[in-house]
């Protein structure tokens, strides 16, 4: 579903250690290798369920991860769009909007539109976790679209 000339390459963040401001000295090697991914990244997708009215502990955990040590922040400048799934009626709504106010700590810029916040999430995807909706599908590749166009534009204004 990404745009022509696109790439996204999926960094799954569960298995970091518990970020500990101790273990800024010298940093995990993993974690090391994830800034350093951030870092290159043209703009960054985030997707996250719901919990407890927020973002999932791994996906803050990560972003402690790359906003640190002080003055070291891999966030910093990127483009970004948000999209979430919840088995819940409001798709994750709540977890993006404290994603969107951590972003302003970590000086990134998010697309307002298309949102993607899948509702009653086991409802659209198949036994092999694909997509299954129309709906959600359409809304998918237009959030992916708005991101590269997004990401395009603030290029050619810096």
């Amino acid at each position: 579903m990404l745009p022509e000339g696109a790439a996204l390459d999926v960094h799954d963040v569960s298995a970091f250690p518990l970020f500990n401001q101790d273990l800024e000295v010298e940093i995990p090697a993993p974690i090391r290798r994830f800034k350093e991914k951030v870092r290159r990244a043209d703009a960054i997708l985030f997707a996250t369920p719901e919990h407890n009215y927020s973002i999932s502990a791994a996906l803050k955990n990560a972003i402690e991860w790359g906003n640190r040590p002080e003055k070291d922040n891999s966030w910093d400048g990127k483009p970004a769009a948000i999209m979430s799934a919840s088995t819940s009626p409001r798709g994750g709504a709540r977890a993006q909007l404290h994603l969107r106010q951590i972003m302003v700590d970590l000086n990134m810029y998010p697309i307002n539109s298309p949102q993607l916040l899948l509702a009653r999430a086991q409802q659209h995807f198949d036994a092999n976790m694909k997509l299954t909706n129309l709906e959600f599908r359409g809304i998918l590749r237009e959030l992916l679209t708005s991101l590269v166009e997004w990401t395009r534009r603030l290029r050619s204004s810096a």
